[in-house]
C-alpha cells in the first residue's frame, strides 16, 4: 500500500529483534507507532527482513543497538543491519538513517599491533556499502575516529547530561572530582567536570588513572589529581569486565574519597563484571539502557544499579534530524536544557500510550513539536 501523504510527512520508525521494546519507546517519545516488518528465519541459518509499509520517498530511521545477546551476535546484528537497510533502499526510501545507540566494533579503530584490523573503519564501509546515508550513536570510544571512519554523514550524541541530571540530586556539599578511569577519557570528564560545575554551581575538579592494556591486560595505576574527601565520580563511555572502574574506585578510595559514584553510557557488562565490581567503596552505579543488563548477578552490584532512559535523547535527535534541526545544540545543551526536553518528550510519550490503549496502531505519522525544539531548531543541517 502506497504512503499516505499525511504518513510521508513524518519519519518512519522501523526496529527489529530484541531491540523491539527499545525501539516502541523511541517512537512513543515521537508520538508515533513502529512500522510493520516481516522477520523470517529459515532452516538453513540464512533469514530475511523487509518493510510491510510503503517506505517509497520516505524519511526513514531504523532503530537498532549492535550489542551480543543470548540469541544472537554481534555479527548477527550486524548483518540484520545491513540487509534491512538495504532492502529499505531497494525499496526506494529517500533518506535511511541508522540509529544505532551502541555501536559494535567502535573500540577497535586504530593499530595497536602490527597487522591488526581497523575494525571500525570496515563497519563503516559495509554501512556505506548498502547506502546508509546517516549513521546516529552515542558516546562511541573514540569521536574522532568514528567521524574519520565514515564517508558519509554521521552525528554523534552525547549522554552527559542525562547521567548528570541523574547525579545532582545524589551530591552532597562536597567537594566534587570527576576521575577519568584512563588518559583517553580525560576530555570527556573535562567536559562533564564543566557541566556538574555549573549545575551544582561550585567548581568540580578533575583527576585521571594512568592505564595500559596489552593482550587483555591491565597495567598502571597510579592517580593523577585530588579525591580526598570528595565526592568521586568515575566516568567512561562503557563498562565490560568492570576491571577498569574497579581499580579507578580502589585507588579512590585509598585516596580518601569520601564517596565514590560510578557511571558509564554503555553497561555491556560481561560475565565477570559482578564479582569484579563487587567493591564495598562503590557506593553507586549508573548507566543508560543502551545495552540491556543481561548477564550481571542478582546480587549486590546489581542493588546499586541505577538504568538511565536514553529514549527522549534518541527521539529528540530523529525529530532534529527530521525537521532539518539542529544537532549540535543537542550535544551542547546543559542539564537545566536536557531536563525541560526531557520532561516535554516523556509528556508526548505518556499520551501516546494513553491514546494507544483506545486506537489501534496506525503507523508514523506526522511529529508533534515540543515547545524545547521549536525554539532550538535551525535551518540548517549539523
Amino acid at each position: 500500500m502506497p504512503a499516505t501523504a499525511d504518513q510521508r510527512a513524518g519519519p518512519a520508525l522501523f526496529a527489529f529483534g530484541c531491540g523491539m521494546a527499545y525501539g516502541e519507546r523511541v517512537a512513543a517519545c515521537l508520538g508515533l507507532d513502529l512500522l510493520p516488518i516481516e522477520e523470517r528465519e529459515f532452516a538453513d541459518g540464512e533469514h530475511k527482513s523487509r518493510p510491510l509499509a510503503s517506505v517509497r520517498g520516505r524519511d526513514v530511521y531504523v532503530v537498532h543497538s549492535l550489542y551480543a545477546d543470548f540469541d544472537y551476535s554481534v555479527n548477527d546484528k550486524l548483518c540484520r543491519l545491513l540487509f534491512f537497510i538495504g532492502a529499505l533502499k531497494d525499496a526506494a526510501a529517500a533518506r535511511v538513517t541508522a540509529v544505532i545507540p551502541y555501536l559494535a566494533y567502535a573500540r577497535k579503530d586504530q593499530k595497536s599491533k602490527s597487522r591488526d584490523p581497523v575494525t571500525t573503519r570496515y563497519v563503516a564501509g559495509l554501512l556505506e556499502a548498502v547506502g546508509t546515508d546517516v549513521v546516529v550513536t552515542i558516546d562511541v570510544h573514540n569521536v574522532a575516529a568514528f567521524q574519520n571512519a565514515f564517508r558519509h554523514r554521521t552525528e554523534h550524541l552525547c549522554a552527559a547530561p542525562l547521567i548528570g541530571a541523574a547525579l545532582v540530586p545524589q551530591l552532597s556539599s562536597r567537594d566534587i572530582t570527576v576521575l577519568a578511569p584512563d588518559t583517553g577519557a580525560v576530555k570527556r570528564a573535562d567536559r562533564f567536570r564543566r557541566l556538574m560545575s555549573e549545575a551544582v554551581g561550585r567548581q568540580a575538579g578533575v583527576a585521571f588513572m594512568e592505564k595500559y592494556r596489552s593482550e587483555g591486560q591491565l597495567g598502571g595505576g597510579q592517580l593523577v589529581g585530588d579525591t580526598s574527601g570528595c565526592d568521586v565520580i568515575i566516568l567512561d563511555d562503557l563498562i565490560s569486565s568492570g576491571s577498569t572502574i574497579a581499580r579507578a574506585a580502589c585507588a579512590s578510595h585509598e585516596a580518601g574519597a569520601a564517596r565514590i559514584i560510578a557511571a558509564a553510557t554503555h553497561g555491556v557488562f560481561q560475565a565477570q563484571a559482578s564479582q569484579v565490581l563487587d567493591l564495598p567503596p562503590m557506593d553507586r552505579l549508573l548507566v543508560c539502557d543502551t545495552v540491556p543488563v543481561l548477564r550481571l548477578d542478582q546480587g549486590t552490584v546489581r542493588s546499586k544499579l541505577s538504568l538511565l532512559d536514553s529514549t527522549p535523547l534518541v527521539a529528540e535527535a530523529i525529530a532534529r534530524l527530521h525537521a532539518d534541526g539542529s544537532i549540535v545544540e543537542l550535544t551542547e545543551i546543559n542539564i537545566a536544557g536536557w531536563l525541560a526536553i526531557r520532561q516535554e518528550r516523556l509528556a508526548i510519550q505518556a499520551d501516546h500510550m494513553a491514546r494507544s490503549i483506545d486506537a489501534p496502531a496506525t503507523g508514523s505519522t506526522a511529529l508533534p513539536v515540543p515547545a524545547a525544539t521549536q525554539a532550538s531548531a535551525h535551518p540548517q543541517q549539523t
